[in-house]
C-alpha cells in the first residue's frame, strides 16, 4: 500500500513523513517542480520545515497522475480554498479514493466546510477529517500529539487510526465530521483576534477570556451547522483552539501579532510567508453569517481590522464594552 499527500507545506510535509516512518511508503504532491526535485535531491522539503530530514520512504512529485495512481488513500493537506480548485483538476484515471482531509477552514464562495466542498465533487468517495492541536514543527520533532480522524463511516475513521496511531502521535476517532470540521476552522478566526490583543498587552486573563468567548462563539455556528456541542470540548475544539492561541507555532496568531503592532493584512501575510486561514475563514462567516442568524462579535471584529480599516484598539473596546449579559443564555447553546 502507498498513501498520496497532496499538498508539500509543513503540515503535509509532517504528515507525510509520519506515515513513512510507519512503514509505509508516501508520495508527496508537490505544485511546484523545483520543491519535488530538491525534496529527491536532498530529502529535505526547501520551503517548510527544512530541518527535518525526510524519511527515505517519502517521494516527491510535482505531476498530479503521478502522485495518483494506483494509491487508494489520499490526503488533502492543501490550504481550504485550493481543495475545490485541485479536485476539479484531477486527471480522469484517479478512480475513487478514501480522502483524509488535513484543511481547517471554510470556502469563501460557498459558507461551506471542506466535507461538503468534497461531497460535491466526488460524492461516492468515503471521506474523513483529522483535526486537533497539532502544530506541525511539533509532529516533526517527534514531540507527543493527540488529534481525532471524523467520519459518518466509523470504520473509515478507524482505518486513518490504524494507520496514522504511533508511541508519539495519539488518533482518536468520532463519527462528528461538522463539529471537527468547524472547530478547525472557526478557532482560526479567535486566534488572530487572541494575536491582536496579546499584541496589545492586553494580559493574560483578556487573552483567556477571549480564547473562552471564542468558544462560545465557535461553539454557537457549530451547532447551528448541525455539529454536536460535546466535539467542540475535545480535541477539535477547545484542544485545538488552545494550541492556537497561546503558540508562537500558530500563523494565525502570529498574523494577529503583526496587525495588533500596526501592520495591514498585506504586510502581515508577507511577513508570515504562509497560508494563515483566519483571514480567508473570517471572510466566509462573515459573508455567510446572516443565514446563521447568529450574535458573532469577535469574527465580526476581526474582519473589520483585517478588511475595513478598523483599528484595532477599538475593536478591543468594542468587545469589552458590550452589554453585560448571562454567560449561557438559555436560548442559546453556549
Amino acid at each position: 500500500m502507498e498513501v498520496c499527500v497532496l499538498g508539500a507545506g509543513s503540515w503535509g510535509t509532517a504528515v507525510a513523513h509520519l506515515i513513512a516512518q510507519g512503514g509505509i511508503p508516501v508520495r508527496l504532491w508537490c505544485r511546484r517542480e523545483e520543491q519535488a526535485r530538491l525534496i529527491g535531491a536532498s530529502g529535505r522539503n526547501p520551503h517548510y520545515l527544512k530541518g527535518l530530514l525526510l524519511h527515505q520512504d517519502v517521494r516527491g512529485t510535482a505531476n498530479l497522475e503521478e502522485a495518483l495512481a494506483g494509491t487508494e488513500r489520499v490526503i488533502l493537506a492543501v490550504p481550504t480554498q485550493s481543495v475545490r480548485p485541485l479536485l476539479e483538476s484531477l486527471p480522469p484515471s484517479a478512480g475513487p479514493k478514501r480522502w483524509l482531509n488535513l484543511a481547517k477552514g471554510l470556502e469563501i464562495a460557498t459558507g461551506d466546510l471542506v466535507h461538503r466542498v468534497v461531497a460535491s465533487l466526488r460524492p461516492k468517495d468515503p471521506y474523513s477529517v483529522l483535526s486537533g492541536p497539532s502544530h506541525a514543527e511539533e509532529v516533526a520533532l517527534g514531540l507527543p500529539t493527540a488529534v481525532v480522524a471524523a467520519s459518518r463511516d466509523l470504520e473509515e475513521a478507524r482505518a486513518w487510526q490504524d494507520l496514522l496511531n504511533g508511541p508519539r502521535f495519539r488518533v482518536y476517532t468520532g463519527e462528528d465530521v461538522v463539529g471537527t470540521e468547524a472547530g478547525g476552522a472557526l478557532k482560526n478566526v479567535v486566534a488572530v483576534a487572541a494575536g491582536i490583543a496579546r499584541a496589545m498587552g492586553l494580559g493574560d486573563n483578556a487573552l483567556a477570556a477571549l480564547a473562552t468567548r471564542g468558544l462560545a462563539e465557535m461553539t454557537r455556528v457549530a451547532v447551528r451547522l448541525g455539529a454536536d456541542p460535546l466535539t467542540l470540548s475535545g480535541l477539535a475544539g477547545v484542544g485545538d483552539l488552545l494550541a492556537t492561541c497561546y503558540s508562537l507555532h500558530s500563523r494565525n496568531l502570529r498574523l494577529g501579532l503583526a496587525v495588533g503592532a500596526g501592520k495591514t493584512l498585506e504586510e502581515a501575510r508577507a511577513e508570515l510567508g504562509q497560508v494563515a486561514e483566519g483571514a480567508f475563514t473570517v471572510q466566509a462567516v462573515v459573508r455567510h453569517g446572516e443565514r446563521l442568524g447568529l450574535d458573532l462579535p469577535i469574527a465580526w471584529g476581526v474582519h473589520r481590522v483585517l478588511f475595513e480599516g478598523a483599528s484595532p484598539r477599538l475593536l478591543m473596546e468594542d468587545l469589552l464594552s458590550r452589554d453585560p449579559k448571562p454567560e449561557r443564555p438559555e436560548a442559546s447553546p453556549l
